[in-house]
């Protein structure tokens, strides 16, 4: 028995045929019951109630035999009726009733018959479609198979990016500690109601070890009731109890998620339940749900400031014992601790906030793309080439400038633009498909078409950039004040560049990039920190130009003093930076944004950082009103780091 029903009510047996061979192609996600009189109508509305079924629609003919109208203005009165969709079929007699009851908004369709073949299945597909969109959105995408597809598919996006922009953007600073931790512990206690095979919910007794200092920790422990005691040894190798942790807590937060050793001992001091995760177990419960991670971020913020703070305090407890010490040395301290933690929370308000814009931005794009594909209609082959395109859109890496003109060359087309495009989409080897762009405009058509699953593809990949960069979120909070946390990679600084393109795909519409990429092996670096850098330089050049502006991203390598670098170069054609404050920009707190624009004053300071960490700089160069050109300097060969 399906959830929903349709009832057909018509006292001629063909007509009654009709409507079951043409409601046929819904009957596997909609129950069909036929009627030939009112009462027996009646009694199929009253089974319907009995068996807890709700009516979608409702088809009933009208002539003067069988007064339809009333009938289905009659089902307002019924609450497991009012909703249902209502389709009236007349013979042409009682016109005046007939559209009184649709001016008054009583019938949502007139068909007259004869009814003309798939007239009637097109009109309950329209009206059954309006209906799950308003009483059944949580279930959209199960019957795509037999309603309005497109429709449905543009909901359930739009569903899902309502609910992830709400799980981002929910002002969760409003909610107490209290019904932050009761909202966070509450979820995970429901994902492990349904399944817990790791036994994540654990009670424990008194004395019981959770984490031991300078020990590897894989798990990460969140106190549901009782209380933990958190112990660190000092320079005679006494154990000393540094604070204690209660429900809402949590435990080894800082090493699950960077994979250092703990930083001290955590024992259980009475009866203790807990919530015990591994990473494998972690990642699950987060994709369960999009809110619970925000929750958790929040969550874990508020721990680490807590920590901060404990720290602080500790810091000012000891600077008292030191009433000896000049009051300008004291205050100097001050300076200095106090500079560091604005730094810290500076650098946790700048990672949250640019992964989890460049997520909305690359759903938005794949938005865009997914409906073109979606309201166009295509031979299997050319669906199933797309559907390629998507899939290597999704792995490809971003070819040199030297490399696609080559290739583009190569296919001896007369429009190079178009050469370009095949190449991009990875078609160069499509024999077929390039015989039929020289032939006709039918193969260019084709192309434009396999370029909306191409945009697919990269602004999946896009995605799945940020969410990794997500996931590193919390590792990337101490970014900042250590540069060095970050392990060194070898990867493709050209790819990382690409990658920070298409999140700023929107914005630059309105101006002109131009990529001019040298050849160039995989270096060693730290990939994150040197993305925030490509996030930075590009985001400071769209502000500075001016509407349709040009921006050129240059990569060559060079030598200076004996040692092989690779040069990083934005040129912009925008405002320019005066000559007084070319040494300023890289301040800490200084900043040219204009009021309104978000800045913190630290995205210039935090680059330098990153790129002196990797043994290099950067030089600047501008003439106001005309451009400005800043280029940073990688050495090849990271000099005085761990390679992994």
């Amino acid at each position: 028995m399906n959830r929903y029903a349709i009832l057909c009510l018509d006292n001629n047996p063909i007509s009654t045929e009709q409507f079951r061979q043409e409601l046929a192609t819904f009957s596997h996600k909609f129950d069909v019951f036929t009627t030939d009189s009112l009462e027996e109508a009646h009694n199929a509305i009253e089974y319907l109630e009995q068996s807890q079924q709700e009516m979608a629609l409702v088809i009933a003919s009208h002539h003067a035999e069988l007064n339809g109208v009333d009938f289905l203005i009659g089902l307002d009165k019924n609450p497991r009726t009012e909703s249902a969709r209502k389709i009236l079929i007349s013979g042409s007699s009682d016109i005046e009733a007939i559209l009184t009851a649709v001016n008054e908004g009583r019938l949502d369709h007139c068909l007259t018959k004869p009814l003309p073949d798939k007239v009637l299945q097109n009109t309950v597909q329209k009206e059954l479609t309006q209906f799950i969109l308003k009483f059944d959105k949580e279930e959209l995408l199960s019957y795509s198979g037999v309603l309005d597809q497109n429709r449905l598919l543009r909901a359930h996006i739009d569903n899902q990016m309502r609910s992830y922009q709400a799980g981002f953007i929910h002002d969760y600073h409003t909610l107490s500690d209290v019904e932050l931790t009761e909202r966070f512990i509450g979820a995970l206690q429901a994902f492990f109601r349904e399944k817990d095979e790791t036994r994540a919910c654990r009670t424990y007794s008194a004395d019981h070890l959770l984490t031991i200092e300078g020990e590897a920790n894989k798990f990460l422990w969140f106190i549901t009731s009782g209380e933990v005691a958190l112990y660190k040894r000092d320079d005679m190798g006494m154990q000393r109890e540094v604070v204690r942790h209660g429900k809402g807590n949590l435990v080894g937060g800082m090493s699950f998620v960077t994979g250092e050793k703990s930083f001290s001992t955590a024992l259980t001091l009475c009866k203790t339940e807990v919530i015990k995760l591994d990473r494998s177990v972690f990642s699950q419960v987060m994709q369960s749900d999009s809110n619970l991670l925000p929750l958790f971020t929040n969550l874990l913020l508020r721990h680490f400031n807590r920590r901060l703070q404990r720290s602080i305090n500790t810091k000012l407890q000891l600077q008292k014992t030191l009433e000896s010490l000049e009051s300008a040395h004291q205050q100097l301290i001050e300076k200095e601790k106090m500079a560091m933690l604005g730094q810290l929370v500076a650098g946790v308000a700048h990672e949250l906030n640019n992964p989890i814009a460049a997520i909305l931005r690359g759903i938005e794009n794949l938005t865009q793309s997914l409906e073109l594909v979606l309201q166009s209609r295509h031979c299997e082959a050319l669906q199933s080439k797309g559907i390629k395109v998507l899939d290597n859109a999704k792995l490809s890496k971003p070819l040199s400038t030297a490399t696609l003109r080559e290739k583009a060359n190569q296919l001896n087309l007369d429009n190079r633009n178009l050469a370009r495009k095949i190449v991009t989409l990875g078609l160069e080897q499509d024999s077929e498909l390039i015989g039929r762009v020289k032939r006709s405009e039918t193969g260019v058509k084709e192309v434009e078409v396999l370029e909306n699953y191409f945009q697919i593809g990269n602004a999946l990949r896009s995605i799945d950039v940020c969410a990794a960069r997500i996931a590193d979120m919390v590792k990337s909070l101490k970014g900042y004040a250590r540069a060095d946390d970050e392990r060194v990679h070898k990867v493709d600084i050209h790819e990382g560049i690409e990658d920070t393109l298409v999140i700023f795909e929107n914005r630059l519409k309105r101006h002109k990039v131009i990529t001019d990429y040298c050849q160039l092996e995989p270096i060693y670096c730290q990939p994150i920190a040197l993305q925030q850098v490509w996030t930075n330089m590009i985001s400071n050049a769209l502000d500075a130009m001016p509407d349709q502006g040009e921006l050129t991203i240059t990569t060559k390598l060079k030598t200076r003093d004996g040692k092989n670098y690779v040069t990083v170069a934005f040129l912009d054609n925008g405002c320019g930076i005066p000559a007084q404050q070319k040494e300023a920009i890289f301040e800490l707190n200084y900043t040219t944004k204009k009021e309104g624009n978000f800045g913190l004053g630290i995205g210039l300071s935090i680059c330098l950082q990153i790129i002196h960490a990797h043994r290099g700089w950067i030089d600047v160069d501008s003439v106001v009103d005309q451009y400005t050109c800043m280029t940073i300097w990688l050495p090849l060969e990271a000099e005085g780091t761990h390679h992994e």
